[in-house]
């Protein structure tokens, strides 16, 4: 199951993990409750796989175990669960297969709902076409709009859309990579033939300077605030020009919750908003890990944008994670049991009539 080289850069630690997860397989109690198998790249493995973490899902009956990508993964296991987040054509057909062959297993998640979260203008389709309206807010997506190629029709295309400046560019695919994730600010028109397309542009809303993220875990909603980018006065873009590149935002190192905030611009997202938000989502993309990358238009109380989703973020930022992660894993086991008992009895009172 050699993935083409994909993974060279890591093969001889992946020798060394797959060497001891075969020997915890062995030494591992018979009441063991869940197999969780994992493929994940190197810098995943680092962010998530923390000590405290594994301890706590060793002692909660998890096994932990790192799936061979040099080996047919039909021989290996037998696991409840396949935790994954690598990249490729090959490892997702991979997957597929083994899911028809074992529907038993509970893949985390689906190779191909993962997919329609890779392309900028697909992943917050789903959040355009709730027209999310209640009595607690109202989230929407920016206006935006896609750039295939040839940068120097950028300022007639946006014209003709009626963007308005300035405008957030980001790389259409996301491929994990840190370009990926970086963003451009054009505060002009005639700037904007400077971009490299593929790209999204999408228009920039003032938010007071805070980003909400909210991490989804199944049905566990985690919220916190992360600095973003200032406000953009109307004085101060009749002054600038340009474009200004920047890194990922949302960064651990940016977290805004311990600061000094507007209480305003702090508020964190309605409860009731964020789960029925949750729910909604989590049924259109048919995902069950995501976090969500939210703002509150600056001003207003209830007007909030969804400006990115990303799938299997990195949750070992994320306050509490260990307890919130294993608890989610548990639930796998614990509705499996429910199943079986419900089966048996079914089939107990069968045999009774």
């Amino acid at each position: 199951m050699r993935l083409n080289g994909e993974i060279s850069d890591w093969e001889e630690e992946e020798e060394e993990e797959n060497r001891e997860s075969e020997n915890n397989m062995q030494a591992f109690p018979q009441q063991q409750k869940l197999v969780v198998g994992y493929a994940l790249t190197l810098k995943k493995k680092k962010s998530f796989l923390q000590p405290k973490f594994e301890r706590l899902a060793r002692n909660k009956g998890i096994l932990l175990v790192a799936i061979d990508l040099n080996r047919p993964l039909s021989e290996q296991g037998p696991f409840d669960i396949i935790l994954h987040k690598l990249l490729g054509k090959e490892w997702c057909e991979i997957i597929e297969d083994y899911k028809k062959k074992h529907p038993e297993v509970t893949v985390l998640d689906p190779p191909d709902a993962i997919r329609h979260l890779h392309n900028r203008q697909s992943m917050l389709q789903d959040v355009a076409d709730l027209n999310f309206s209640d009595c607690h807010g109202k989230v929407g997506v920016p206006r935006q709009m896609v750039i295939a190629n040839n940068p120097l029709s950028i300022p007639d295309e946006v014209t003709k859309a009626g963007l308005r400046m300035p405008l957030v560019a980001k790389p259409l695919v996301v491929d994990g990579s840190t370009e990926s994730h970086e963003l451009f600010l054009a505060y002009d028109q005639f700037s904007l033939s400077e971009l490299e397309p593929p790209l999204v542009l999408q228009e920039f809303v003032n938010h007071g300077g805070v980003l909400f993220k909210i991490y989804i875990v199944g049905d566990a909603i985690t919220v916190v605030r992360r600095f973003s980018l200032p406000n953009i006065s109307k004085c101060e873009l009749a002054k600038v020009a340009g474009v200004n590149r920047f890194p990922r935002v949302s960064s651990a190192a940016a977290s805004a919750d311990d600061a000094d905030l507007d209480p305003d611009v702090a508020e964190l997202p309605p409860r009731p908003m964020l789960e029925k938000l949750a729910r909604e989502l989590r049924c259109r993309l048919g995902l069950r890990l995501f976090n969500i990358d939210m703002i509150r238009e600056y001003g207003t109380r209830d007007v909030f944008y969804v400006i990115d989703i990303n799938y299997f973020p990195g949750y070992g930022k994320m306050p509490d994670y260990e307890r919130i992660f294993t608890d989610f894993l548990l639930s796998f086991a614990q509705s499996k049991c429910k199943k079986k008992s419900t089966t048996q009895l079914v089939e107990f009172n069968i045999h009774c009539t």
